[in-house]
């Protein structure tokens, strides 16, 4: 049997290739994100999944880097509510697609390996696709092997990145920093830091 696996990163696609291959599928990956940004983060994420299935020997296909895929097809971009999915379904809509082209069995992806990623509408949208397109959704909940492979990951030395790809995912992961550090500096001094004439958050 024929697989076709939806890759958004090395690190996330080490669990699904283990349990595909125990449950005897042939894998074969699909980096297709358009999301990703910016460039030099796709090419180095591109660059750590082809080296990744290169050195297990198994067929690796980039699909186009087009990001007006991903901005002409996100419906709203500041309701993350209806970003994320309609940015999944258009990934595993193309996985799919080649999937049937190609003569394969079934497709998935390796987001469902993130525990940040909504599991339950992931697996809808890949249900919801295999029934419109008449091929099989191989589903696993992949995130119990989420830590293990990201720790076989930086074992082996593979990239490891920390947003999930598009803009919008690293303003909000920066965002998500500087409130963390704001966090701890009150902390130490005691209050806000808008008050305190030493402070390096004083608002001039």
């Amino acid at each position: 049997m024929r697989l076709l696996l939806h890759t958004c990163c090395a690190p996330c696609a080490i669990g699904p290739l283990k349990e595909a291959t125990k449950d005897g599928y042939d894998v074969s990956a699909f980096f297709y994100n358009p999301n990703i940004q910016p460039p030099s983060e796709y090419k180095k994420r591109l660059k750590e999944a082809r080296k990744f299935f290169g050195s297990a020997g198994l067929t690796f296909t980039e699909g186009a880097y087009g990001t007006a895929d991903f901005f002409c097809g996100i419906p709203d971009f500041e309701n993350k509510t209806l970003r994320c999915p309609a940015c999944w379904r258009m990934r595993l809509e193309k996985t799919a697609d080649l999937a049937l082209r190609e003569g394969f069995d079934a497709f998935t992806t390796t987001l469902l390996v993130s525990p940040y990623q909504d599991h339950g509408t992931l697996k809808i949208i890949g249900s919801e696709l295999a029934a419109e397109k008449k091929i099989k959704f191989y589903y696993r909940d992949f995130r119990a092997g989420f830590k293990e492979a990201h720790r076989e990951a930086r074992e082996r030395g593979i990239y490891c990145q920390n947003y999930c790809g598009c803009v919008f995912s690293l303003v909000e992961r920066e965002e998500s920093g500087l409130k963390k550090k704001l966090h701890r500096h009150s902390r130490v001094s005691g209050n806000s830091g808008e008050n305190n004439p030493g402070s390096p958050f004083t608002r001039g």
